[in-house]
């Protein structure tokens, strides 16, 4: 697989959690890197991203909450959800995209309880 990604589970309303996206040296080194998240019965949703170059976006709904960052020495993404919300609930997809191939991992479940 490209791009595995870990870190998800159950955490209370407030809680942390931290996702973790392996990806393939020559993918990382060249893809901008982001996060998307799909809840049950809707569509996927962009949640953040970072270039190779460390600029990130995030969607609104996250911002100030949610941090995206990448470490080239593990060729690694990661995002660290704080404050955390039941309406984050989702599983959640690490993404590599250079607007010509995109990449997609397997997911991972984040379950926030109210």
């Amino acid at each position: 697989a490209q791009l595995v990604e870990s870190g998800g589970g159950l955490v209370q309303t407030g809680g942390s959690l931290r996702l973790s996206c392996a990806a393939s040296a020559t993918i990382f080194s060249i893809y901008p890197m982001g996060w998307y998240r799909q809840a049950p019965g809707k569509q996927r949703d962009f949640v953040a991203a970072i270039t190779t170059g460390g600029i990130t976006n995030y969607a609104d709904s996250v911002k100030g909450r949610f941090t995206i960052s990448r470490d080239n020495a593990k060729n690694t993404v990661y995002l660290q959800m704080n404050s955390l919300k039941p309406e984050d609930t989702a599983v959640y997809y690490c993404n590599a995209d250079n607007g010509r191939n995109r990449y997609w991992g397997q997911g991972t479940q984040v379950t926030v309880s109210s």
